[in-house]
């Protein structure tokens, strides 16, 4: 059995690695090395929520950059976005994301959807959890709403994925662009 690191040692340890890990409660996960049609997907997102929060408050991140969810917990999120000063003023570990967007992949599907959000739902900041399966082309949005419970919003069928904690449409024709070898 291999000992369990605390967050310090963790942080040390990881800034050392090549490939990234995730830590919950000491406990270290390797992260699976992704697919072509999953960094399609993170760079449209990326590039198209920039481009709408050019010259906001808000700033949008991918894949390298951790969101500490509790003392104890240090996730890599596919894409998020925050507006909080403290986070806009690190360089290595945010704490407030607004918006966390994760790319589904066959060996992740499950862990995003239950233990993965569970996590997240832990931060005060986050308002909005969106899922994409770039394979079945689904896009599903959680949102938390006033009396703190999340609603499930499924935009599959719209014509845009609407991230509505930072006032941004991305239509799931940018999300996908790219995806299909002939495009």
């Amino acid at each position: 059995m291999q000992r369990k690191m605390s967050l310090d040692e963790f942080l040390a340890w990881e800034n050392e690695q090549s490939d990234r890990h995730e830590y919950d409660q000491g406990e270290v996960f390797a992260m699976v090395g992704g697919r072509r049609t999953h960094g399609r997907v993170v760079s449209n997102l990326n590039r198209r929520l920039n481009e709408q929060l050019d010259g906001s408050p808000c700033q949008v991140f991918v894949e390298s950059m951790k969101i500490q969810v509790t003392t104890d917990t240090i996730l890599y999120p596919d894409v998020f976005v925050t507006c909080d000063k403290a986070d806009l003023a690190t360089e290595m570990i945010f704490k407030s994301p607004c918006l966390v967007i994760e790319v589904l992949s066959p060996s992740t599907q499950a862990y995003d959807r239950s233990q993965k959000f569970a996590l997240y739902r832990r931060l005060a900041s986050l308002q909005e959890y969106i899922l994409v399966d770039p394979d079945t082309r689904r896009v599903e949005g959680f949102r938390r709403g006033e009396d703190d419970l999340w609603v499930l919003h499924d935009m599959s069928q719209d014509e845009a994925m609407e991230c509505a904690s930072i006032g941004c449409q991305v239509t799931l024709a940018q999300v996908f662009q790219g995806m299909d070898p002939d495009a």
